[in-house]
């Protein structure tokens, strides 16, 4: 069988023992013809290879400038028609990990900058952007787009610039003012990057377009200038920006001292009155006694005669003593004068005290610098009553809003002690009383 299959008709024997099938040797008069036709259908693969050739190369070309036009850009963003009352109505909620900034603009003096927020905001630009950047009671700088991405960390810092004009204005860079990031020497390359003052920083007053400010959460921003940074002012933690909500306007507003707790109106026992003149409100002195040391306080009859009354008496009637400074924003205030402090087992829990009226302001010139005392209040400016606070610094944004009426001249080191104590948000997380307070 095997010899008969290797003669049959339609197979040849081919070198090796191995089969080929005769259709595909070609007979030499049909050779030329299979040719021609070969040199045709090449002729068509080829002019078919140039087609397509063409094809994805203008396929490359578009998918390139598809790829560069949605790069970021760093071109000028278009000033687009902007409608400032829109923009003066509206509040952006940051809520971040630690907890949430609410912010107010101000377009009439930054249009471009407000707009440009508020479009990225809406557009979910924020999201997953972190705080990278932070100074320690300083600032916190944030909006950098490149920051959603852990593994850009050496490029923090450098995203999202060189869109916007610079529009620098009157707005200062108070506690809570709301600032745009610039490349150095350049001012009109601000752009997706912010930052917000923890405490005041007035030399980059001019330097930096202000936009915006914090009008609650200022507990926030301080708490996340406390977080670790590396020798570069960056974040070991990572602080993220979870979404930036724009919404209508509200009633929040910046925390300032807060308003006096005031007491239960059955009148039974009110202090004293003081009749002094301005002469011997200046020789006065206040010494307080507190768990950190002890500060002494000397008084401005001059610019604030009534605070000065209306402190002493409350001072020499032993209202403060066992009360606590509950309140505590590092680069700010100390603040004390709350009732609801006093231990349990404190005298005055036994006293009926008069409903404490409040005093009408006496705003003057003196500046909120380090140990300057002031009295609380809410809304309207008459509305002080107890509660005071003194300043740890330079706070500019209390000037001429809060009555100033006495100074810390001796025991400045005791501010910096309570000043220092850990927090959770403002409240300090261990007891600072007052122990007494007296007037020598």
């Amino acid at each position: 069988m095997r010899g008969r299959e290797r003669n049959r008709p339609g197979c040849l024997a081919a070198p090796g023992g191995f089969y080929m099938n005769w259709m595909n040797v070609q007979q030499p008069a049909k050779l030329l013809a299979v040719r021609a036709s070969n040199n045709l259908i090449a002729a068509k693969v080829k002019r078919s290879i140039i087609l397509l050739a063409i094809f994805f190369l203008a396929s490359a070309i578009a998918v390139s400038a598809q790829r560069r036009a949605s790069r970021p850009s760093t071109a000028k963003e278009p000033e687009a028609k902007i409608n400032i009352e829109e923009l003066k109505n509206i509040q952006a909620v940051i809520e971040t990990d630690r907890g949430n900034i609410i912010l107010e603009f101000f377009p009439e003096a930054a249009p471009n900058h407000v707009a440009s927020f508020v479009k990225l905001a809406q557009e979910g630009f924020y999201n997953g952007t972190t705080f990278h950047r932070i100074i320690k009671y300083g600032i916190i700088q944030g909006g950098d787009p490149l920051t959603k991405d852990p593994a850009k960390r050496s490029l923090y810092g450098t995203g999202g610039l060189n869109r916007l004009k610079a529009e620098f204005n009157q707005h200062k860079h108070v506690r809570g003012a709301l600032s745009a990031v610039r490349i150095p020497g350049r001012p009109d390359s601000a752009g997706t990057q912010f930052f917000i003052c923890v405490t005041d920083q007035p030399q980059l007053d001019g330097e930096f377009t202000v936009f915006g400010e914090v009008i609650a959460g200022i507990d926030v921003v301080t708490r996340i200038s406390e977080v670790p940074v590396d020798d570069k002012q960056l974040a070991t933690e990572r602080v993220e920006v979870k979404s930036i909500n724009i919404r209508p306007a509200t009633a929040f507003e910046e925390p300032k001292p807060a308003p006096a707790h005031q007491v239960a109106p059955v009148i039974k026992y009110e202090p004293e009155e003081l009749e002094l003149t301005i002469e011997e409100m200046k020789r006065l002195r206040v010494v307080m006694e507190t768990s950190m040391g002890e500060m002494t306080i000397e008084f401005l009859p001059e610019v604030a005669p009534n605070h000065v009354k209306h402190f002493a008496k409350y001072v020499k009637s032993g209202f403060y003593d066992g009360t606590t400074f509950s309140r505590i924003v590092p680069g700010f205030v100390i603040q004390g004068g709350d009732i609801s402090t006093w231990p349990q087992d404190s005298p005055n829990r036994k006293r009926y005290w008069k409903k404490i009226e409040p005093i009408k302001a006496e705003l003057n010139q003196t500046n909120f610098e380090k140990g300057v005392l002031g009295l609380a209040h809410g809304e309207d400016p008459d509305s002080g009553t107890i509660h005071f606070f003194i300043a740890v610094g330079r706070v500019s944004s209390l000037d001429g809003k809060y009555t100033a009426f006495g100074r810390v001249v001796e025991g400045l080191d005791v501010i910096d002690k309570i000043a220092a104590v850990k927090v959770d948000g403002e409240r300090p997380l261990e007891r600072i009383e007052i122990k007494r307070a007296y007037i020598k």
